[in-house]
């Protein structure tokens, strides 16, 4: 079995190149978080699949890997904007899951601990990139009057987008703007937004306080808007 480890297609051979270096799994912040809550679906998936993965039961890992590729690859697609890095990322969560069962204290169930060191790796991905320049998020973010903030407040447009599109092209749009939106800004937006992830979790995977969570997504919300502002008004000018 030591020869074996888990790839989005199942399980193979170590790959002969350049060995992969083995990163030290640290308890991160999360995990002294109290539990995420658990289903009684996921309960007993995973009361049946555990032992066996503790006993590095190939057939065991494999269902894993079925039950959760998907859901995993569409959260790395989101924060990625890339196929090749996403499957990467989740390949790399998968490996890393692999060798740190042994510390997997039950907390939570099985699928949001892989959830979360596959959000940790795409977030991993996105520092080294640093491709987008955040100077420009200035003109995105509303105005500031004597009496304080302006009042617009973010919303999903389906009110009145509904009317000049489907709501199908409306999704798309609003993936198009949310993928324009600077890296900081965007990954709030998807975990809290988007994957609903609460913001006790989310503050232990960006690292922020609670304040600095709030402040970086209502920045995000607001250029999200302005965004989506300008594309429908731009296609209302055109149809």
């Amino acid at each position: 079995m030591s020869a074996m480890t888990p790839t989005l297609e199942g399980f193979g051979s170590q790959p002969s190149g350049p060995r992969v270096r083995r990163r030290r799994i640290h308890a991160p912040r999360w995990r002294r978080e109290r539990p995420a809550p658990v289903s009684a679906e996921e309960r007993e998936f995973d009361a049946r699949i555990l032992p066996s993965l503790r006993l590095s039961d190939e057939k065991a890992y494999a269902e894993l890997l079925r039950a959760n590729t998907g859901r995993m690859l569409a959260v790395a697609r989101r924060l990625l904007l890339n196929e090749e890095d996403a499957r990467d990322a989740v390949q790399q969560a998968f490996l890393l899951a692999f060798r740190a069962l042994p510390q997997f204290a039950g907390r939570c169930c099985l699928s949001t601990w892989l959830y979360r060191i596959v959000v940790n790796e795409s977030l991993m991905k996105l520092r080294h990139r640093r491709r987008h320049p955040e100077g420009w998020m200035e003109e995105l973010l509303p105005e500031f009057h004597g009496a304080g903030l302006s009042p617009s407040t973010y919303v999903s447009g389906d009110e009145h987008a509904d009317t000049k599109m489907e709501r199908a092209e409306l999704r798309q749009l609003v993936q198009c703007c949310i993928n324009s939106l600077p890296e900081r800004y965007r990954t709030v937006v998807i975990l809290r937004d988007i994957e609903d992830l609460p913001a006790e979790e989310a503050c232990g995977i960006l690292q922020l306080s609670r304040s600095g969570l709030k402040t970086r997504l209502h920045r995000g919300r607001q250029a999200l808007q302005k965004l989506l502002e300008a594309e429908l008004s731009r296609r209302a000018q055109i149809s």
